[in-house]
């Protein structure tokens, strides 16, 4: 095979050619390397590369496996960690001139378990400055461009790994979800994004280690895919006392027999553009032809958005850019100021209150779900917008006051801290990619993925590429 080809492979089968002996971990980086030399000029998606750090992790896997010595789960699949995770090989910039030159002495865990698994890291992925948004720019690198249309946003926060993904630049990629941030580009770039269940990702660093929103996790090309990266980077881990861990099943299995399924709409009454709900109109058709028994309903979201959004800013003002001293601080952009000035003026009654509302709105996704199997909605409540944008004014004529507004979609679900996969659910008649939002129940992530297995194969939509790659 062509090296060129390689990495048009998905990660299973460019493991499973390595393993044989038809491929090497070298060749199988040149294959890569030699696409970000070609589309990442476009796209703007990986950032902070160095060459030599990735071939030498890939003569590695090389020389262990010619030495008949065991390799991890993902040795020689090719990747990049997202720019708001710690690298000892590469600069973790957060997007933001405050951190322009940072470089940790330590891996984030997730790292660190990638790298012992044996993937290839070649570098970063890009983020908007400190991950504040889902539209992927900042001052140090720019913008990342959609890979179907490079006009328009990629999404974010982890915009630079679905862009990447969606044009085989990478095998698999890590990234993070706190409003969206897996789930709003995977949708846009035609990929597959999963947020997890709380504490099946181990996160052990600094800061409030018991209940939160944001949670790392894992973005591929196919469900499948996305189990190779889960199984490493959800193993239990004794130092995050939110720690549950998650056993991937080595295949995952199709779904047998009908489900029960919840369809919303509009996840109680958020405003959807009218292209979005065409595309979901007829993945429904498609779901509703596997037999399954799909009811209109959703379960109740009041005081999810004010309970989201004051943990958000809580989160902001106590994290990475709230521990900036006051001048570096003033370096980030005015959305991140607000977001930290906001969470600072908050009263310890006022984050409890949030905090208690969490529980609250666990028990009604508990009591929903002893009815159906999962629930079925939009990921974006919109295409993707025009780079020009800091985020979209407004959503099918509903005026968006924060940069957060049109993200409620994905947020909402969030605060019901259930798990929630996109999925290629279609394309608009412009040929801009919609997600189709798979949310399970309670702790039920590997039914999660059976479903999204099984919607991906009976649709197929993740099969069409990027114009870019025909040109």
């Amino acid at each position: 095979m062509a090296v060129t080809q390689l990495c048009d492979l998905t990660a299973t089968e460019q493991l499973a050619l390595m393993q044989s002996g038809s491929a090497s971990a070298a060749e199988l980086l040149e294959s890569h390397l030699q696409r970000i030399d070609e589309v990442n000029p476009t796209l703007n998606a990986v950032i902070s590369m160095d060459v030599d750090v990735a071939k030498a992790s890939a003569k590695r896997v090389d020389d262990a496996r010619a030495a008949g010595k065991a390799v991890g789960p993902l040795a020689g699949l090719v990747t990049a960690h997202k720019d708001l995770a710690d690298t000892v090989d590469f600069r973790t910039t957060f997007g933001s001139p405050a951190k322009a030159d940072y470089k940790a002495e330590a891996d984030d865990l997730l790292v660190a378990r990638m790298k012992a698994a044996g993937a290839v890291a070649v570098g970063k992925t890009n983020t908007p400055e400190f991950g504040a948004g889902s539209h992927t720019f900042n001052p140090l690198f720019g913008v990342t461009r959609n890979a179907y249309d490079p006009e328009k946003s990629a999404g974010g926060s982890s915009g630079g790994a679905a862009a990447a993904l969606a044009t085989n630049m990478l095998s698999v990629a890590d990234g993070s979800d706190l409003g969206g941030s897996l789930r709003n580009p995977a949708a846009w770039n035609n990929i597959v994004g999963f947020r997890a269940s709380l504490g099946r990702v181990p996160n052990p660093g600094a800061g409030n280690a018991w209940p939160r929103l944001p949670v790392s996790g894992a973005m591929a090309r196919t469900v499948d895919d996305l189990a190779l990266m889960l199984a490493v980077i959800t193993e239990f881990f004794v130092a995050d006392p939110m720690s549950r861990g998650l056993d991937v099943p080595a295949t995952i299995e199709p779904v047998e027999g009908p489900l029960r399924v919840a369809w919303s709409n509009d996840l109680g009454g958020l405003p959807v553009e009218d292209d979005v709900r065409v595309v979901l109109d007829s993945f429904r058709a498609d779901v509703e032809g596997l037999g399954w028994d799909v009811v209109d309903d959703e379960p109740d979201f009041e005081g999810a958005d004010e309970c989201f959004a004051t943990i958000r800013s809580w989160v902001f003002a106590n994290t990475s850019a709230g521990d900036l001293p006051p001048d570096q601080l003033a370096l980030t952009k005015d959305a991140i100021q607000e977001e930290v000035a906001r969470g600072r003026a908050y009263d310890g009654a006022t984050v409890a209150a949030a905090l208690a509302h969490l529980k609250v709105l666990w028990d009604r996704s508990v009591a929903f779900y002893e009815n159906y199997d999962m629930m079925i909605a939009p990921v974006t409540q919109l295409s993707p917008f025009t780079i020009d944008q800091e985020f979209p004014e407004a959503v099918n004529n509903v005026s968006n006051v924060r940069y957060i507004d049109w993200m409620k979609s994905c947020c909402r679900i969030t605060s019901m801290q259930l798990p929630a996969l996109s999925i290629p659910g279609g394309f608009t008649e412009a040929g801009l990619p919609v997600g189709a939002h798979i949310i399970g129940g309670p702790w039920a992530d590997i039914d999660t993925l059976r479903a999204g297995k099984t919607l991906e194969a009976a649709t197929n939509h993740g099969q069409r590429r990027p114009p870019l790659l025909s040109q």
